[in-house]
């Protein structure tokens, strides 16, 4: 399941008589082309992204003044360097001098293409540092020559563009955490040397390990204390943890992969241990408290984000605060530790009716020990408030944030003065309350100020002191604009003011934004509408709904601008309306609205996108509600099964792709937190067995095409394998994909996959027949990405 405004874009398109198409009028028995699926691709997100030009991302700052981002014109991209005191910006290096010293270096890059992950200058700007391919560099750019480091011994500053890599460094650069054998080990950047921290770390009881339920990986979950010299970590405890299994497709004995993946309901499940270790002795604490449920007040892992999330030093690393999350999340503890001697001491704690989050994208608790305080937040009120607490007493000193809106994210927040930087979600009436805007405040609960007025979402980066913001800033139909702001909200500069111009000349049409009634009659749901090519009002269009339900995501994705969303402007090419709506139980609006199908995620936004369509369908006569098709992905899968078997006849063709159908196949922390904990009916029956696909699969009226990866390791093929079977039992029709070697995702065979759902939707919904095995082709990526 995990994986996941309202301005108009008006605009004149003049279609070169060399691609002109007739309009679509759905019409049975018409043949499309591979000229037909090729226009179509060409609003594929490689086609569509290089159109955009001075496109700003991946905006860091390197120290307080000084800050780098990636700007990209052409389908060319380079590293720019600003400095925010000085009022200057110039490329960071040549980018053809540096790619002919990476080259040197063993690696193979293209001038414009290659995008580094993470950056640094130093040496008044002769040092470069550079990770690209997950390698990195210490480049000299007086000679532009480059020579190899140690992953993350530079402090480069990251864009977010990779995940974290397997060894974790320590702040001052001079360590990296790994994992060996079961047990926790350093390596000295410098020298290499390596020094084992711990020795009793066994199979299934290892240290830092990251390897329960779908998350699986050799990375170590780590937390360095500001001063380099301690590690916060966990033995994780999965011995007597139920395991999962995926079994390989090829000539000869098969190969059996397992690992760790609890379930929900079982009795055992996975566990942590807390430690400190002192990394010079080496020592190792064990924090004083019973064994910890392996959960988070985020997300369905001890770690979200690449860091361990809900686990943070003191300054002067002498104490240790995190949150221990119950197994079914709705109690969460504040505790503080203390370093020397393990023991832990509850500050206060907080219990939820339904669930408990503390954010909606990172943690939004912060441990304010240099000044004795708690910032936490809550939605004890129905929205994503802060609360600050005494640390020593435990007791709520006072509210922070106040009203029927949402913190999104704490950007910065200064311990000495209280002033704090945030973004902030549905607080300025008549607009989209899912853009975020930029606010500065104080802990002291006064003077909140919006510091970016324009009608959008924006996204915010901010200097160590706070004293500048990066802010990029764009709807989903209007291009990125990117300004350097002060603390005060004032523009500084534009740094980058993108452009559709050869976008829009290339055929791309700007989605629709709208807002509809959701099924309870009163709430206002928000979507994107993405039209047909060549629209002729007077003709019918078969309608599509894409759907990602969550509860933890939605359909429409981000709200800012993206030049391609999936494939929803591909299928708009080839004559269907493609509708997105963002139904309630979704998070990001009010506890009440996210709460909407709790404990029934079977339905989960599904009465509100029948309500939605059909209320389009009026404000558009040319949607055709007697062809209407759904297909989505892992909880779209589950969701598009859902409609079809749970509301048979409204969706006439549907594509399930790798759905968790039967969450009791899922992984524990997920459902348990969405659905509850496993409980008996005085009938015999569970909670869970209402929300099983299976169960209702015999209703099922109209085209279905189901599709798996066999190697699924986060949503395992037995949750279709199991509707395939109820289908059959019933004696219905359906169509199934099988992908013997795919994931969750389908790797490459994702275009396959693409392909068929087109033809599938062309054939059952349009009416007519699709070229013959077309097949969509993506171009290698460029050296370096």
């Amino acid at each position: 399941m995990p994986l996941f405004r309202l301005a108009r874009l008006v605009c004149s398109l003049a279609v070169p008589a060399a691609f002109a198409v007739a309009a679509v009028h759905a019409q049975t028995g018409r043949v499309y082309t591979d000229a037909d699926y090729t226009r179509a691709a060409s609003q594929l997100v490689w086609a569509t992204t290089p159109l955009v030009d001075h496109a700003v991302r991946g905006a860091q700052f390197l120290d307080h003044d000084r800050f780098w981002y990636l700007e990209t014109t052409g389908g060319n991209t380079t590293v720019m360097l600003g400095d925010a005191a000085k009022g200057t910006r110039r490329e960071a290096f040549d980018a053809a001098r540096m790619a002919t010293a990476l080259q040197a270096a063993g690696v193979k890059v293209e001038a414009g293409k290659y995008v580094p992950d993470a950056f640094n200058i130093s040496d008044d700007d002769k040092t470069a540092r550079l990770s690209v391919q997950q390698r990195s560099f210490k480049c000299d750019l007086t000679t532009y020559t480059c020579t190899t480091e140690l992953p993350g011994s530079t402090g480069l500053t990251r864009s977010g563009r990779r995940s974290a890599p397997a060894a974790v460094l320590s702040p001052d650069g001079k360590k990296a955490a790994f994992i060996r054998d079961w047990n926790l080990w350093v390596r000295d950047t410098a020298t290499n040397a390596e020094t084992q921290l711990t020795t009793d770390g066994v199979k299934d009881f290892g240290y830092a390990t990251d390897n329960a339920g779908w998350t699986h990986s050799d990375r170590a979950v780590v937390l360095w204390s500001p001063d380099s010299k301690k590690i916060a970590t966990f033995q994780q405890d999965q011995r007597q943890t139920g395991e999962m299994y995926t079994v390989s497709t090829n000539v000869g004995h098969p190969k059996l992969d397992a690992w760790k993946y609890p379930l929900v309901g079982d009795e055992h499940v996975t566990m942590i241990e807390r430690v400190i270790i002192d990394v010079d002795t080496p020592k190792v604490t064990r924090l004083q408290m019973p064994p910890d449920q392996h959960r988070s007040t985020i997300c369905d892992d001890v770690s979200c984000s690449g860091g361990w999330d809900d686990v943070q030093w003191a300054t002067d690393a002498k104490t240790l605060a995190f949150v221990s999350t119950s197994r079914d999340h709705k109690d969460e503890t504040v505790r503080i530790a203390d370093v020397a001697t393990g023991k832990v001491r509850d500050v206060f704690s907080e219990h939820a009716a339904t669930f408990f989050e503390s954010g909606y994208q990172s943690v939004n608790w912060r441990y304010l020990s240099d000044r004795n305080e708690f910032l936490w937040f809550s939605q004890r009120d129905n929205w994503g408030n802060l609360y600050l607490y005494d640390a020593t007493t435990g007791k709520l000193k006072h509210r922070v944030t106040h009203g029927d809106w949402n913190v999104y994210d704490i950007l910065q927040l200064d311990q000495k003065t209280g002033d704090m930087l945030l973004l902030g979600l549905g607080r300025e009436p008549g607009e989209d309350p899912y853009y975020r805007k930029i606010y500065s405040t104080n802990l002291d609960g006064k003077n909140l100020k919006l510091l970016s007025p324009e009608d959008a979402d924006h996204q915010a980066t901010v200097s160590k002191d706070g004293r500048y913001i990066v802010d990029v800033y764009s709807t989903p139909h209007s291009a990125p604009v990117a300004v350097l702001r002060d603390r005060e909200g004032k523009v500084i500069e534009e740094l980058a003011h993108g452009d559709l111009s050869r976008l829009v000349a290339a055929g791309w049409i700007a989605p629709e934004t709208f807002h509809v009634t959701a099924h309870d009659g009163k709430t206002q749901v928000y979507g994107l509408l993405f039209k047909p090519a060549h629209l002729d009002p007077s003709q019918k269009y078969p309608v599509i709904n894409y759907i990602y339900p969550g509860p933890q995501g939605g359909s429409f994705g981000s709200h800012s601008f993206l030049p391609s969303r999936g494939d929803s402007n591909a299928l708009a090419q080839l004559g269907f309306a493609v509708v997105e709506i963002e139904g309630m139980g979704n998070p990001q609006r009010s506890k009440s609205f996210h709460d909407t199908y709790l404990n029934d995620i079977g339905i989960n936004a599904i009465p509100d996108q029948i309500s939605g369509m059909k209320e389009l369908a009026t404000r558009y006569p040319w949607i055709d509600m007697e062809r209407t098709g759904m297909w989505g992905h892992s909880g779209g899968g589950n969701a598009t099964a859902a409609m079809m078997f749970r509301y048979p006849g409204f969706i006439k063709v549907g594509i399930s792709e790798s759905g968790n159908h039967e969450n009791r196949n899922y992984e524990d922390d997920w459902d348990e937190k969405w659905v509850g904990l496993v409980h008996k009916n005085a009938d015999g029956t569970t909670n869970y067995d209402s929300q099983a696909n299976a169960q209702y699969a015999k209703n099922l009226t109209g085209k279905l095409m189901l599709a798996h990866g066999l190697m699924d390791d986060n949503v395992p093929v037995s949750n279709t394998l199991l509707v395939v079977d109820a289908l059959e039992k019933a004696n219905k029709d359906y169509d199934l994909v099988i992908f013997p070697h795919a994931h969750h995702g389908y790797g490459d065979m994702s275009l396959y996959m693409m392909r068929r759902r087109w033809d599938y939707f062309v054939t059952n919904l349009m009416r007519a027949t699709p070229p013959h095995e077309f097949k969509i082709s993506a171009p290698p990526p460029p050296p370096g990405m």
